[in-house]
């Protein structure tokens, strides 16, 4: 646990029959988001929303379930894509009106299963499997009904008056003659919304009586809520640093496949008035191609036997580049395994940066897949890395800057250790 309230443990949870009690992680994922459009699958920091935390919750192994609820195709399709099964919504529970407890009333009703339910937010990226595994454990455990998640704030706070009324604000939580340090101040418990635990009696009954409940502490930097655009950046910087990046630890990544139409190229070929074939490459994909080599990083150039590039302007552009290109493959995975042996290499040392059904054995095996925006091969993989740039006009460049930001936590100790949590 993430705090160090250690609340009186009681009976463990069980059912009436005795039996060990269903845990289903639940995340209600609407397609009529007004703050951010269809939010719950934009991509943050190359993965999308809702893929953070279900990727968290794939890897509590004390978990039963993970279900999406949704009104959406294309969230259906991502939520399936990432491991979790899905149940559609009703259209009665899927208005701007409907509350999470109608939903999750819904849900129980269509899973009779279900003796405990984890409703788990999607707008918060930066959930961990041990948070959810420690929550749980207070009601399996410790006896508990209901459990939520919180933040420790150190802020003060005031109430609220209209300018016209002409009275002054008072202070609700300070004593201004004794305004405190922040060392000084444990501070105040505020929900942080990143989940709500129960057993199914409390949901049935509407939350009319909580039972035996209490809170679990999450430290500030892993309460990162997601609600208008401008979010998004401060998000996106968070979940880099604080995120869950799945139970393996990053690789030093020491080579990059990158397929050669379609990701360093856009996958179009240019005919000029003189008949001469060309294509169009974008400088800064290039440069990150001698970036990723001057941080030992080998980059090979990957080329199918049906390619659209004519193979002598495929090794102009490796020649360009100052790399390997391996063209006219028409099995790219065999290929690939040969080449690793060859140089003594596991999946986890290889990031794969491809966009065609001929690249996913290999994206689904490598220690760090990326794929451009609308890559058919996004469609049958959840790739590790979504690019926002497109082929051939700097997804290369973005996900070599990916590439080099996990080797960095790889190779040294994260900076989450360092942090200053007085002045957080």
């Amino acid at each position: 646990m993430e705090n160090n309230m250690k609340p009186a443990a009681s009976q463990i949870t069980g059912t009436s029959k005795g039996k060990k009690p269903h845990k289903a992680a639940l995340i209600l994922a609407r397609g009529g988001s007004k703050g951010i459009p269809l939010k719950n699958i934009k991509v943050l920091a190359g993965v999308p929303l809702i893929g953070w935390v279900l990727r968290a919750a794939l890897d509590t192994e004390t978990l039963d379930s993970v279900w999406v609820s949704t009104d959406h195709d294309e969230i259906a399709r991502v939520a399936k894509l990432w491991g979790a099964q899905v149940i559609r919504r009703s259209p009665e529970v899927s208005k701007d009106s409907s509350s999470s407890l109608e939903t999750i009333q819904e849900f129980l009703k269509l899973r009779p299963e279900v003796d405990i339910v984890c409703h788990i937010q999607a707008t918060s990226p930066c959930l961990h499997p041990y948070h959810i595994k420690e929550a749980l454990q207070m009601i399996t455990d410790e006896g508990y009904d209901y459990v939520f998640s919180v933040v420790r704030r150190h802020q003060f706070r005031w109430s609220e008056v209209k300018r016209e009324e002409g009275k002054n604000p008072t202070a609700l939580n300070i004593n201004t003659a004794k305004r405190p340090r922040r060392q000084d101040w444990p501070g105040e418990i505020c929900e942080n919304g990143s989940f709500y635990f129960s057993k199914r009696e409390i949901l049935e009954n509407g939350y009319q009586q909580l039972g035996r409940n209490t809170y679990y502490e999450m430290l500030p930097e892993h309460s990162v809520d997601i609600d208008v655009d401008i979010d998004w950046p401060v998000a996106e910087e968070r979940v880099l640093r604080f995120g869950y990046f799945g139970r393996e630890k990053p690789g030093e990544f020491t080579m990059l496949l990158c397929s050669l139409s379609g990701c360093l190229t856009d996958g179009q070929i240019y005919i000029s008035a003189s008949g001469e074939e060309l294509v169009s490459t974008n400088h800064r994909d290039l440069t990150a191609i001698h970036m990723l080599q001057s941080e030992n990083t080998e980059v090979i150039l990957i080329a199918s036997s049906n390619d659209p590039v004519p193979k002598a302007l495929a090794e102009k552009l490796a020649q360009r580049a100052g790399c390997t290109l391996m063209y006219g493959v028409k099995h790219k995975l065999p290929e690939v395994e040969r080449l690793m042996k060859e140089k003594g290499l596991q999946w986890k040392d290889i990031a794969y940066l491809g966009t065609d059904m001929q690249d996913v054995d290999c994206l689904a095996r490598a220690g760090l897949s990326g794929v451009p925006p609308c890559a058919p091969a996004a469609a049958v993989i959840p790739a590790k890395y979504t690019c926002h740039s497109p082929a051939g006009r700097g997804a290369l460049w973005e996900f070599a800057e990916h590439i080099l930001l996990m080797k960095k936590k790889a190779t040294s100790k994260t900076e989450e250790d360092c942090i200053d949590r007085m002045n957080f």
